[in-house]
């Protein structure tokens, strides 16, 4: 482990390193490692298969800003496939790669001196909750896009998180306005249990689509599947568009 560490100390544009990260339980994990399947996976799989939540309406954000089969809470409820990575700040990278003009990886101090935003935004969880007004600090993913220049044939981006999930997005909604690459959530540094140090947030699709614990970010010529979407959910995900299952 310090013989990486120096490695990616000595020169903070190198390649992505993958690192063994410890879990809040002890345990260690491989960021590259997809997860184990778990009670929640399974449960989850039966929902998809089942359309659980589905209420066969369609409407959209400009008239409903409440998503069908969706319900507001006041708390922030704490969903993840069972583990959740402790990243330190001297850990932590961010690795852009694929379809993209310049490739670039980012230590901490080289994500904090990027451009900073503030954003208020919605969110919905597949699961069927709401939570409105949440204050974002952070990246946004346009200020990111200027940075690494996509190539004409990218059409998607693939994400990877440190506890080795996996989401992908059309890059048309990666590039959405309000998409972000956050650090802080209502004024003060994003939890661990929450994604921190860093995650996407991608307001106007479901919420499995907004990475926790950012590690990678691939750019491709092909919308290819993730962990969930492998898993009998919606290659997208609008939930306006009840997107929640797949529709194989």
């Amino acid at each position: 482990m310090k013989e990486i560490q120096r490695l990616l100390d000595s020169d903070p544009a190198s390649p992505h390193i993958p690192l063994m990260i410890e879990m809040q339980d002890g345990t260690m994990a491989d960021e590259h490692n997809e997860p184990e399947a778990t009670k929640l996976t399974k449960t989850k799989q039966k929902w998809a298969a089942e359309g659980k939540f589905l209420t066969g309406k369609i409407t959209r954000p400009e008239t409903d800003r409440l998503p069908p089969g969706q319900h507001l809470v006041q708390n922030w409820p704490v969903l993840d496939l069972g583990q959740q990575p402790v990243i330190s700040a001297l850990q932590w990278r961010l690795d852009i790669r694929g379809e993209v003009e310049n490739p670039l990886t980012f230590n901490w101090d080289k994500f904090q001196a990027l451009p900073q935003s503030k954003l208020t935004t919605d969110i919905h969880c597949v699961t069927t909750w709401s939570r409105y007004d949440n204050e974002w600090t952070g990246v946004t993913t346009r200020e990111l896009l200027d940075q690494v220049h996509p190539k004409a044939e990218a059409d998607a981006v693939m994400l990877t998180s440190y506890d080795g999930y996996t989401t992908n997005l059309l890059l048309s909604d990666f590039a959405v306005e309000d998409a972000m690459l956050v650090t802080h959530w209502q004024g003060e540094p994003l939890t661990a249990e929450h994604g921190g140090p860093m995650r996407l947030v991608v307001p106007h699709l479901y919420f499995w689509k907004s990475a926790k614990w950012l590690t990678r970010i691939e750019f491709t010529r092909q919308d290819r599947p993730g962990f969930w979407e492998k898993n009998g959910y919606h290659m997208r995900g609008d939930p306006w568009a009840e997107e929640r299952y797949s529709e194989d």
